[in-house]
């Protein structure tokens, strides 16, 4: 394993935000390179900072990765702080912009953001619909040495730049986590049997709540070997109806004569099979010739078959 482990080349992943996605880049040229060490690196928007958080086998057939361009120095990380202290800044004079340009009333301007050495500054806004940034964009260039970007972000991305709690009381999992967001839908709320009130179910960003996804698979599982809702099963109380369904319990409540009951899935019998042990227990039994037989069925009259088994002696 170590002579494999030798040979299988590296890559370093790399994280541009404290919760954010990883990035590779071969960093072949700097072997020494050790988790937490800050690099800087050239990306599809521009030369970034970004810091080292460990290191994985490389899959030279599926990717080619950008090498590192170098290690941060001591002046990187002076002037990435310099830089984010005037973000603020760069904030109000955009809002100041887009007001003097009109036409961004239904617009929420939610953050500026420079990268390590402010040669170029990223507006981070938000809209129900496409935004045409064309002209602030050209007011921003005027005003700002940096290259300008205009990005427009959801609001999932909005919830984790600003961090806060929960619903569930906790600090939001996007903004403490989370690194990606997983497509989610309402058949997970379904699933897990979780009320589709919309208060139930919506996150503090207004959309369906991230942690939907995390048991939903666990249900969907469990759920594949339990009967559903409203199908008639046999139960050791006798044939019933399945009234609700516990994934997590591995288990059903049905309704009998004698009222509810929960049923767990290795007492539950498939109602074709239940139905032909009902039929089997009802007909005589022509196994045993005397005393109680273990099939459950009634006593049966002796065999005839092949002629009489009376003897004298």
């Amino acid at each position: 394993m170590a002579q494999i482990s030798e040979q299988t080349p590296t890559i370093a992943g790399v994280r541009f935000q404290k919760i954010g996605k990883l990035y590779h880049f071969d960093y072949s040229p700097y072997p020494d390179l050790k988790p937490g060490d800050f690099v800087i690196v050239e990306t599809a928007r521009g030369r970034q900072m970004g810091q080292v958080m460990g290191f994985a086998p490389a899959d030279k057939a599926l990717h080619e990765y950008r090498s590192i361009l170098r290690i941060a120095t001591p002046r990187d990380l002076v002037l990435q702080q310099q830089w984010q202290a005037q973000q603020d800044q760069a904030l109000e004079k955009c809002l100041e912009i887009a007001n003097r340009v009109g036409g961004f009333e239904e617009v929420q301007f939610v953050a500026a953001e420079y990268n390590y050495d402010g040669s170029r500054l990223t507006i981070l806004l938000s809209a129900e619909d496409k935004v045409n940034t064309g002209r602030l964009w050209y007011e921003m260039d005027k005003t700002f040495p940096a290259q300008i970007e205009m990005r427009q972000i959801g609001p999932r991305d909005i919830a984790k730049l600003l961090g806060g709690y929960g619903a569930c009381g906790e600090l939001r999992c996007c903004s403490t986590f989370l690194t990606d967001f997983s497509p989610i839908s309402i058949k997970m709320a379904k699933a897990q049997g979780i009320s589709l009130n919309p208060s139930e179910i919506t996150g503090m960003c207004g959309r369906l709540r991230c942690c939907l996804v995390y048991e939903y698979e666990q249900y969907a599982e469990a759920r594949k070997h339990l009967p559903k809702k409203n199908k008639k099963i046999g139960t050791p109380f006798g044939e019933a109806k399945v009234i609700d369904v516990h994934p997590l319990q591995d288990a059903v409540t049905v309704i009998t004569e004698e009222g509810r009951q929960l049923v767990y899935r290795d007492d539950i019998i498939p109602l074709e099979e239940w139905n032909a042990l009902q039929k089997k227990s009802k007909e005589p039994c022509s196994k045993q010739e005397n005393g109680e037989c273990d099939c459950g069925a009634k006593p049966g009259k002796r065999s005839t078959k092949g002629g009489s088994d009376d003897s004298d002696s």
